[in-house]
């Protein structure tokens, strides 16, 4: 009877350990597998997540071309370039802002010339700044003219100075210019459609009674060409 007894206790303890083993087995096949998808997940977020260099290319007017400075920048090693035709005094740049909510930390901003990213000062900083928020940094393609150090910061603010400087220059030489240059008879504008001798000669037709338009395609021009002459 003992013997049956201890034979039932031993069996019941192999199956409590046999159970025991299972278990543990089990966690830790559920722990290396939950291990395994989250390095899985944390690979493929590393690699969506790669370091980006954007560039940025602006000209003034339509007559420019954007070539010289896109060529530039993908030798510096851009993978996506926006460029616009749009002035610098404008603070509304589109292709400017897409480039900066573009980028995210760790990113760089490229662009050639300091002028083509801001006009101003304070432009200058406004757009560091939006720049600095999306945890990236700026660039010439110069070491001295790099926002992640001190001083191509200052570097940057001193040169954004100088261009804003340069800019009153420019716009006070032209204004100068344009002032001397009415002052010696010279007219500004479009030119005129017709001759001295043909003005004239269609005054003499108006007051004569013909109708506008029959003066105009006369002459070829617009019947309004004709009504403003004499004001």
């Amino acid at each position: 009877m003992i013997g049956a007894v201890e034979s039932g206790r031993a069996s019941r303890c192999r199956c409590v350990i046999a159970l025991n083993e299972t278990l543990n087995k089990s966690s830790k096949q559920k722990c290396a597998s939950h291990a395994h998808f989250l390095l899985t997940k944390l690979t493929n977020k590393s690699r969506r997540r790669q370091i980006a260099v954007i560039g940025y290319a602006r000209v003034s007017t339509d007559g420019q071309s954007l070539q010289a400075q896109t060529e530039a920048l993908h030798r510096a090693g851009c993978e996506k370039v926006y460029s616009e035709k749009q002035s610098g005094a404008y603070a509304e740049r589109p292709q400017l802002a897409k480039a900066i909510q573009a980028l995210g930390n760790g990113d760089t901003l490229i662009v050639t010339k300091l002028d083509r990213l801001a006009r101003s000062t304070r432009d200058l900083l406004n757009t560091l700044d939006a720049i600095g928020k999306a945890g990236a940094t700026c660039s010439l393609g110069d070491a001295w003219a790099d926002t992640t150090t001190p001083a191509g910061k200052l570097m940057l603010t001193v040169l954004g100075g100088l261009a804003e400087y340069e800019r009153h220059l420019i716009l006070s030489r032209t204004a100068e210019g344009r002032t001397r240059a009415k002052a010696g008879g010279v007219k500004f504008g479009r030119h005129f459609a017709l001759t001295p001798h043909q003005r004239a000669e269609a005054l003499r037709r108006r007051a004569n009674g013909e109708t506008l338009v029959e003066i105009a395609r006369s002459f070829n021009v617009s019947h309004m060409t004709i009504a403003r002459l004499g004001e």
